[in-house]
């Protein structure tokens, strides 16, 4: 009830803002250096989508920047990490995750700040927070959204097989070419 509601006059707020705005997002990269993962070190997400990323490809680095993800001041922490990683700028995509739960559990994803602070974000965000029916202010303010942690995990982590396709067609191609020119 009173909860929904402050969801909706919240999100009828920041979208007269701008802040969900299609056009202010920006793009995944498609091979990321590193991925920063911004999330509860303990939790069943961290699990899930280190799981994932490794089994994709081990050989990208993930930083974990530890936060709470529920609870009354949990959004302030969020908030912190997300500044931490814009600042040392070691990542190529921040993965903003958390497993599911409650409304009231997944509130602090709904704060105006933190909702300010995805959209201020020079590192693009794929938000992960919930289930696939749990939808959170962050999911709508980040850059991508994915229904969970380990959806989050492999938008962001293209598989190492993928590239090594792409590098064995790229190594035919050149082989041709040089015969061409032979």
């Amino acid at each position: 009830g009173a909860l929904e509601r402050a969801f909706a006059e919240l999100q009828a707020q920041l979208a007269a803002e701008g802040l969900f705005a299609a056009s202010r997002k920006r793009l995944i990269p498609a091979h990321p250096r590193q991925i920063g993962i911004i999330t509860s070190p303990s939790g069943a997400a961290i699990h899930d989508a280190l799981t994932t990323l490794a089994r994709r490809n081990p050989l990208i680095p993930v930083i974990v920047y530890p936060s709470a993800v529920q609870g009354e001041n949990a959004h302030l922490e969020l908030i912190r990490q997300l500044h931490t990683a814009n600042r040392r700028r070691e990542c190529d995509i921040l993965l903003l995750i958390r497993g599911g739960g409650s409304l009231e559990d997944l509130w602090s994803f709904n704060h105006p700040d933190l909702v300010r602070a995805i959209v201020a974000s020079e590192i693009p965000v794929v938000s992960g927070v919930g289930h696939e029916t749990d939808v959170t202010l962050a999911d709508l303010a980040a850059d991508l959204r994915a229904p969970t942690p380990t959806a989050a995990a492999e938008m962001a982590c293209p598989p190492l097989q993928q590239a090594r396709q792409a590098l064995a067609q790229y190594q035919r191609s050149l082989a041709r070419q040089s015969q061409i020119l032979l």
